[in-house]
């Protein structure tokens, strides 16, 4: 496995245990701590996706018709 692929791997697991850590909106529910989590979610999925521009030029048409697919 090469650095690109492993550096990438370690960004989306990142990203991934972030969002599994996301505060549920039950009883107690503190809109502070949601919008600390938001926004470290936010920076991190931007940190991945400037990562995947940048060094995976070839396979970046294929990431954005499958991300167009999710969000349809």
């Amino acid at each position: 496995m090469d650095k690109k692929t492993k550096e990438l791997i370690e960004l989306v697991r990142g990203l991934v245990s972030d969002v599994q850590g996301a505060p549920y909106p039950g009883d107690g529910f503190e809109p502070e701590l949601y919008t600390i989590w938001y926004e470290h979610v936010q920076k991190n999925a931007q940190n991945c996706f400037e990562y995947l521009d940048d060094n995976f030029t070839e396979e970046k048409k294929q990431v954005q018709d499958a991300l167009n697919k999710m969000f349809k």
